[in-house]
């Protein structure tokens, strides 16, 4: 597992498991799999109920697995395992991802060619569909709405991506990060719990003179979603809470006054008549709610 030669820096790969052990175990089985030889790896089991992931550790001794009391949300638990990573990179990786074999080649090489990059995500295709593009670099979030679509999103991908260079934000379902970047920005705030506490903390960085790179020639498949579902209660939520907080910490006050402005005269009557035209009632609260625990914080 471990080499010696300096072209291979150590990278520490990590992935959280909430009541996913099927899945997790699939992120594994395709992780083994890689050409580049110098990582450890850990799995956080982030308070699922039966500690479900137990069963998975006599079939994978080379993984470190560590078992949180609670669900510290995305950002929690991987910042556990953060706390333990020895790597000179970090590499962040959702469980329900399968990756080839030479993917972390190209995101190394891409690390180590210019010290200033601290984050880099590779090109993220859907998983279950065929050839289809999810991230392939991404914007700034617009002022306007707090919202910035991955360029490529649910396009073929015909090579009009394959070109590598910065970019805004990376996606937090695969991305490594420089240990130089935990030492002066630190790591994602726990606070957010689900849903842009990456964007933020990739702001961050960005704020603290780091590029952001995207990296074509690397590719990660990705079972979006597989464990809030595709839309819940709990994902408008955090969503709409998250979104808030992001504007109201991320953007200078003029900017955050009219994003917040639109939030409020557009987002919200917009949303409440689309969840009562499509008899989405269970969405009322929780985007309601989002939007008054956005003041808090």
């Amino acid at each position: 597992m471990h080499s010696s030669f300096s072209t291979y820096p150590l990278v520490s790969v990590i992935t959280v498991n909430y009541n996913q052990p099927q899945v997790t175990r699939e992120f594994l089985d395709s992780f083994h799999q890689i050409t580049y030889p110098n990582y450890e790896v850990f799995v956080v089991d982030n308070g699922s109920p039966q500690h479900d992931v137990k069963s998975l550790e006599p079939d994978y001794p080379w993984v470190k697995f560590i078992y949180s009391k609670e669900n510290l949300g995305f950002a929690g638990g991987n910042n556990v395992a953060i706390q333990q990573a020895k790597g000179e990179y970090l590499l962040l990786l959702n469980n329900d991802t399968e990756v080839p074999k030479g993917f972390l080649e190209p995101l190394v090489k891409v690390m180590q060619s210019n010290p200033q990059i601290g984050m880099a995500s590779p090109k993220i295709k859907y998983f279950y569909e065929d050839n289809l593009i999810q991230y392939a670099g991404a914007p700034e979030i617009s002022v306007l709405t707090g919202r910035g679509e991955p360029y490529g999103k649910k396009q073929k991908d015909e090579g009009q991506y394959d070109k590598s260079g910065p970019t805004s934000y990376i996606h937090g379902a695969a991305v490594i990060v420089s240990k130089k970047v935990l030492e002066k920005t630190g790591s994602m705030h726990d606070d957010y719990f689900l849903y842009y506490e990456e964007l933020d903390w990739c702001k961050r960085c960005r704020n603290d003179g780091f590029l952001v790179w995207y990296v074509a020639e690397s590719t990660v498949l990705h079972k979006e979603s597989v464990s809030t579902g595709r839309n819940s209660p709990l994902k408008m939520f955090y969503l709409t809470r998250n979104r808030l907080w992001f504007m109201k910490r991320n953007f200078k006050i003029w900017q955050w006054l009219i994003s917040f402005s639109f939030f409020t005269f557009v987002s919200i009557p917009k949303n409440l008549l689309v969840f009562l035209k499509n008899r989405q009632f269970e969405y009322f609260k929780p985007f309601l709610n989002g939007y008054l625990q956005s003041f808090k914080g």
